[in-house]
């Protein structure tokens, strides 16, 4: 059964950070879109990352997935700005935790497009933990919310929060290299390897531990997208493809898993 729990009435404080979420992805959005058409100090953020020949990064197509977090926070930002939602007390809660990840993207592109990439990986671990944040605040109450907030606000958030997670821990071999760190002892495919085992523990926790399939997802997308890149590296590209196909798996089970937890919470 759907339940709706309001701590009060709204307040003009309400309305206001109403404006606040609106205006803080719209800054995003459009910091991200002048450092492609610009671009940013003459290059492109893919540019950037292929420039690197590190072992943990995917291919190009791999990034369009920009294009459906946006869409998802913009499904967001429109929701949270419905006047039947500004007395919400979970999209007060997490309206924080946005506005902080959303300085902390924007702030990233300079970082990044500019070469500071040891403020970069900082300030992308800032992202991720601000939406780690905004995950939690949100996670307890998935079951019993309605599809409309699920769809514009948990999913949306699930999805970034997975992509964040690649994100960082490439930023990190980026950041190695940069320092002259190449991989040594074992070199940059076993690395690579290890950072793939790494991250689908991550994601398995995601799936299996806290039934979340969009998480999980993510990183299946983003393995695939290493495998495709790093077929020159076979023990790279093998270990992508066999944990994209274990995360997949996971990814069912927290999808059936997560049905059934629905029916029972429905006929309850």
């Amino acid at each position: 059964m759907v339940t709706e729990s309001y701590r009060g009435p709204a307040s003009r404080s309400d309305i206001i950070r109403q404006v606040m979420v609106i205006v803080a992805l719209a800054v995003t959005i459009f910091v991200n879109y002048l450092s492609q058409v610009l671009p940013l100090n003459g290059r492109t953020a893919g540019e950037i990352s292929d420039s690197f020949p590190v072992r943990f990064t995917p291919a190009g197509y791999v990034f369009s997935i920009w294009s459906v977090i946006y869409l998802g926070l913009i499904a967001y930002a429109i929701y949270q700005a419905l006047p039947g939602q500004r007395a919400n007390p979970r999209l007060r809660a997490i309206t924080w935790p946005f506005i902080l990840s959303c300085m902390a993207n924007s702030t990233w592109i300079f970082a990044w497009h500019y070469g500071y990439y040891t403020v970069a990986l900082v300030i992308i671990a800032l992202l991720a933990i601000s939406l780690a944040v905004l995950y939690a605040r949100l996670y307890p109450y998935f079951p019993t919310v309605t599809t409309a907030e699920q769809w514009t606000t948990h999913i949306p958030f699930r999805i970034y929060l997975g992509w964040a997670t690649v994100a960082t821990i490439a930023n990190t071999t980026i950041t190695l290299y940069n320092f002259g760190w190449q991989g040594a002892p074992f070199g940059a495919p076993v690395w690579a390897a290890i950072l793939l085992v790494v991250a689908s523990i991550i994601g398995l926790f995601f799936a299996v531990g806290l039934r979340d399939a969009a998480y999980t997802l993510v990183l299946v997308w983003a393995f695939v997208g290493i495998y495709v890149k790093q077929t020159d590296a076979p023990l790279t590209a093998y270990t992508a493809l066999i944990m994209a196909g274990m995360l997949g798996l996971a990814a069912i089970f927290a999808l059936v898993r997560g049905q059934r937890a629905g029916t029972v919470e429905s006929a309850s």
